[in-house]
C-alpha cells in the first residue's frame, strides 16, 4: 500500500494511510492475531459478525424503504 507525501505534508499522509488501513481491516487483524484464538471461538465470532453485518444491511435497507424512520442525529452534529 502506498500513500504519496504531497507539498511535506507527512501529517496529512499519515492519515490517509490510517485511513486506508482502517478501512482494510488491518488493525483488527492485527488485534485478533495478537493471541491465539481456538477454532471453535473462531467459528463463533465469524457467525456473530456475520449476524452483525446482516442485521444492519436489513436495518439499512428498511430504511431506504421506509418501512422504519431513521434514527435521529444529535443537533450539533454535521457531517460532510
Amino acid at each position: 500500500m502506498q500513500v504519496q507525501v504531497r507539498d511535506n505534508n507527512v501529517d496529512q499522509a499519515l492519515r490517509v494511510l490510517k485511513k486506508r488501513l482502517q478501512r482494510e481491516g488491518v488493525f483488527r487483524e492485527m488485534k485478533l492475531r495478537k493471541y491465539f484464538e481456538k477454532p471453535s471461538e473462531e467459528r463463533v465470532r465469524r457467525k456473530a459478525e456475520a449476524i452483525r453485518r446482516n442485521r444492519k444491511a436489513a436495518r439499512k435497507q428498511a430504511i431506504r424503504e421506509g418501512l422504519i424512520a431513521a434514527p435521529k442525529r444529535p443537533a450539533g452534529s454535521f457531517s460532510r
